[in-house]
C-alpha cells in the first residue's frame, strides 16, 4: 500500500478480519494448552491442522482483497506501481504456495 492510499484494501471487512484472526488466536492457545495437559500427538495434529487451514482461508481472502482493490487500482493508474503491485502480488502468491 502506498502512503497515497487513504485505507487498505481489506478496510471495509476489518472487524470480520481481527474476528477471524483472534479464532486462530484462541485455537493456538488451545494447542499450548493441550501440550501443558500433554494431550495425544494426534489430537494436537488435528488441530494444528485446523488451525493452518484457518489461517490459510484468511490468507486467500485477504490476497483476494488486495488483488480487487490495491492491483486493480494500480493496474488502472499505470506505470511503474501496476508492475511493482503485480510482482508483489505474485510473490505473495507464491510465499503462500510454497507454505
Amino acid at each position: 500500500m502506498s502512503m497515497s492510499d487513504a485505507h487498505p484494501g481489506y478496510h471495509s471487512e476489518k472487524a470480520s478480519h481481527l474476528k477471524r484472526l483472534r479464532r486462530v488466536e484462541g485455537q493456538v492457545r488451545g494447542l499450548q494448552r493441550m501440550v501443558e495437559e500433554d494431550q495425544y500427538c494426534i489430537d494436537i495434529l488435528t488441530q494444528v491442522s485446523a488451525a493452518t487451514k484457518a489461517l490459510q482461508s484468511f490468507s486467500l481472502e485477504l490476497l483476494e482483497e488486495h488483488l480487487s482493490h490495491c492491483v486493480v487500482d494500480a493496474a488502472r493508474k499505470g506505470g511503474p506501481e501496476a508492475q511493482e503491485k503485480v510482482r508483489e502480488a505474485s510473490d505473495a502468491i507464491a510465499r503462500l504456495v510454497r507454505s
